[in-house]
């Protein structure tokens, strides 16, 4: 029997998406994801947060690109890939990635204006 590899993730974005296109004209989108659940210890509650390394690649990066933003509320459907590397010391390290097959961004319609957006209905106004 063959393994699952399924990730579904709904998060806050960190911070602003970083993308771009490598030499072969791959485009590439990365970025921080925070999921956050609260746990419950002698009585105290506390939100416990983690982050999660975010590579969107291909059409998905491009689509991505256009509309998220750090802080929107985003829903992820995708696999975990862990690679390895030699850092400048020659220490073996492993960093883990969530690659999406699909995203949906969550929130109030607001959320989904993107400054662009808002320009262009300012700009009708005047």
């Amino acid at each position: 029997m063959s393994g699952v590899n399924k990730v579904i993730l709904v998060g806050h974005i960190g911070k602003d998406p970083e993308f771009r296109y490598l030499q072969d004209n791959t485009a590439v989108l990365s970025f921080p994801l925070a999921t956050s659940e609260f746990v419950i210890k002698n009585g105290i509650k506390t939100e416990h947060t983690e982050w999660h390394n975010i590579v969107m690649w291909r059409s998905l990066a491009e689509a991505a690109h256009k509309t998220l933003r750090k802080g929107k509320l985003i829903y992820i459907e995708g696999k975990c890939r862990t690679q390895s590397f030699e850092d400048k010391e020659g220490i073996k390290r492993y960093t883990t990635e969530i690659i999406p097959e699909i995203f949906t961004l969550l929130g109030r319609n607001s959320d989904f204006e993107t400054d662009e957006f808002l320009e262009k209905i300012v700009r009708s106004e005047k």
